[in-house]
């Protein structure tokens, strides 16, 4: 095999499929990106066995992608990734001498790697599963943004690392739930196909990070019953599915609430932000405080001290106090849009929510929390 191509180009394509190899892999081949020449295209593929990314890149003016031989190369990330950063030219010749030894340069600057045998690469399939739709990518960024947060970074329950989406008569339910919080987003959604499945969450980064920024309005979302996949023109990122059956989490949102409290969305934040230095046995407890006479967010720690701030926002109901995460609603509240959020209280020692009055597909669950002060 021997090319040459635009180093931005390589270096671009390079670290989109690095973001899929774990350096600590147990199998040596899968620490490598395997790089792959044909006719006009090249083909680079990285994986960890759950995620695989492939990107391709066809030759065109820009690229000045020119392949002399066809053939294959397997080269360990890191090496692959700092050579494409350090070679001394704007074009990267790639010229495999014999075997897994390869010859990288530039300019004057040559290295020799030794790589790895193409052959031990694990077949992966990328086909397209039967099951395909298109989705905005805007559209699926919100998603994101607004609940893989809140998923579990535990692994004691695996499903609960991931996102939930559930596809049934034209409404999508996505949720993001660790236990102790919830994030659910609803929106219509036009399409033949019924599923239910759950993505892991570091899948949903990844899709962000390398497709959802490429200006592409459009990708193809694609399932079966073992793996999601992402498409677009150049890049394919498919990861498996969670094992295992997503709690029914409808059941613990409130559907009626005795108090709502009315706050800018920036001064909750700020204000919670505010207190967060002031932990308790290494948690950050807040109390609100509500009654006719107004709202006031509190914190104690016996180490540090005490916190107090008089809210300024609109409260409707009975007199209330309830202890909460400071850490579960400033994230809640952070990936709402609009000016002001709506604080829905069920009654004392409920779970609540947080909701944006100006957008109805999102909300946001929060778990009281136990004190005695």
């Amino acid at each position: 095999m021997k090319l040459s191509i635009d180093k931005n180009e390589l270096n671009e394509a390079l670290q989109t499929v690095s973001s899929a190899i774990s350096p600590n892999s147990p199998q040596q081949a899968l620490k490598g990106i395997l790089l792959e020449a044909s006719s006009n295209t090249v083909v680079i593929t990285g994986s960890d066995a759950d995620i695989s990314i492939r990107r391709t890149i066809e030759a065109n003016e820009d690229n000045r992608l020119n392949i002399e031989s066809d053939g294959s190369i397997l080269i360990d990330s890191s090496w692959m990734n700092q050579i494409c950063r350090k070679i001394d030219s704007d074009t990267i010749t790639i010229d495999n001498i014999d075997g897994t030894l390869t010859l990288f340069s530039g300019k004057s600057a040559e290295f020799r790697i030794n790589g790895m045998n193409p052959a031990d690469y694990p077949n992966i399939d990328f086909s397209e599963p039967a099951s395909s739709m298109t989705v905005k990518t805007a559209m699926l960024a919100d998603i994101i943004d607004q609940t893989k947060f809140a998923a579990s970074v535990k692994e004691t329950r695996p499903v609960l690392t991931g996102v939930n989406f559930r596809l049934t008569a034209g409404t999508l339910v996505c949720t993001g739930t660790d236990s102790y919080r919830l994030a659910k987003k609803t929106i219509p959604f036009t399409s033949d196909n019924e599923f239910n499945i759950t993505i892991p969450g570091k899948t949903l980064d990844k899709v962000k990070g390398n497709l959802l920024n490429t200006g592409a309005e459009d990708l193809i979302f694609a399932i079966d019953t073992r793996k999601a996949q992402f498409r677009t023109d150049r890049v394919i990122l498919q990861s498996r599915l969670l094992d295992g059956i997503y709690p029914d989490t409808d059941r613990l949102i409130p559907t009626e609430f005795a108090n709502i409290l009315r706050i800018n969305r920036s001064d909750l934040i700020h204000a919670l932000d505010r207190s967060m230095f002031m932990k308790s046995d290494n948690m950050i407890i807040n109390r609100l405080d509500c009654s006719e006479n107004g709202v006031k967010l509190s914190n104690r720690s016996q180490e540090v001290g005490e916190f107090d701030e008089d809210l300024f926002c609109s409260y409707t109901g009975n007199d209330l106090s309830i202890s909460f995460s400071a850490n579960y609603l400033a994230d809640a509240a952070k990936t709402l849009r609009s000016e002001e959020v709506e604080l829905r209280f069920p009654g004392p020692m409920k779970p609540f929510i947080l909701v944006d009055p100006q957008d109805e597909t999102i909300l946001h669950l929060v778990l009281p929390v136990r004190t005695y002060n």
